[in-house]
């Protein structure tokens, strides 16, 4: 799998992001940069489309550190741009997972790219409380704005489904908690729904513990103990956590992960638009294999607050 992030940094500022040791690359130690300094990929679209000629295989993943959908999108639209060199590709296999509803702004492009390659939408609602959603996830839009986008993609006809990714211990884990959010994806049109538990990077320790001895100071000791060393929870609880999330996903009649579907123009039927290739014979060209990476070099900004409470960006 190729991963793309047309985005470094990430101002909605979740308290668990593990993404923020990234900075740390650049020199940036200080885990609140890497919601205040936001790096746009410049050029991107074109290098994109020099990679996609050079390699074919391999699912690509958009949006897998940073969230490709976050306000900076407004300004850069490099999000955009990218959709656009996808939707003159064929038979590639896509997904964008994001927690915003900007998404829903591409649902034209989404739809171009669904046609000739295969798309799915991955919608992030860590809880559907407002309050704790706003101080988990500071400044990325609401549960239900998110919940709005997906209802907007699925009668569209795009592929999108909600992840109620991280589900955190003894916070957003209860069954009553999992089935209201499995319901109201699948009220939106959710087609398949999924979840995983937390995982802390020390970078994100720093963020998270803070929150929880806001928040939960109750639960603080616990989770000291069980991240102690690990990022990852061990033990029974994983398995607990599955088949929790399992019996929510079939009460909702929700697929484990996406469907797949054969795009409307199929590769076979694709190729007999190349037509000077196929008429030479050298298909070599539209057979050539594909790498999704990202090496263009950032143009930076940082991002400071409006009167709304969004972020806004300044060069």
């Amino acid at each position: 799998m190729w991963t793309i992030n047309p985005y470094r940094g990430c101002e909605f500022g979740c308290k668990y992001c593990y993404a923020r040791y990234t900075h740390q690359f650049m020199g940036m130690d200080d885990g609140l940069l890497f919601e205040e300094k936001i790096y746009a990929k410049a050029d991107a679209a074109r290098v994109l489309r020099e990679d996609l000629r050079k390699h074919r295989k391999g699912a690509i993943a958009i949006g897998t550190g940073t969230d490709p959908y976050q306000p900076a999108e407004r300004r850069y639209g490099v999000t955009r741009a990218l959709l656009e060199v996808f939707a003159r590709e064929h038979g590639r296999d896509l997904s964008i997972t994001t927690k915003s509803d900007l998404v829903a702004r591409d649902i034209d492009l989404l739809l171009e790219v669904s046609r000739s390659n295969v798309l799915h939408v991955n919608m992030t609602v860590t809880t559907l409380d407002r309050e704790l959603a706003r101080k988990l996830e500071p400044r990325a839009p609401r549960p239900d704005l998110r919940l709005g986008a997906v209802r907007k993609l699925a009668a569209a006809g795009v592929s999108v489904g909600v992840f109620a990714n991280p589900v955190m211990p003894l916070i957003t884990d209860s069954e009553e908690d999992l089935e209201m959010l499995a319901r109201a994806a699948k009220a939106a049109g959710a087609s398949f729904f999924g979840g995983g538990t937390l995982f802390l990077m020390p970078c994100a320790k720093k963020q998270f513990f803070p929150f929880l001895e806001e928040n939960f100071p109750e639960l603080v000791a616990r989770y000291r103990s069980r991240y102690e060393g690990n990022p990852y929870l061990r033990g029974a609880y994983l398995e607990y956590l599955r088949e929790r999330i399992e019996m929510v996903r079939k009460t909702q009649g929700l697929a484990s992960s996406p469907v797949r579907y054969e795009p409307e123009l199929s590769g076979r039927r694709q190729m007999s638009l190349f037509s000077e290739d196929t008429e030479k014979g050298n298909l070599s060209k539209v057979a050539a294999r594909a790498t999704a990476t990202l090496t263009s070099p950032p143009v930076p900004f940082r991002a400071k607050p409006d009167n709304s409470g969004t972020r806004q960006q300044s060069a």
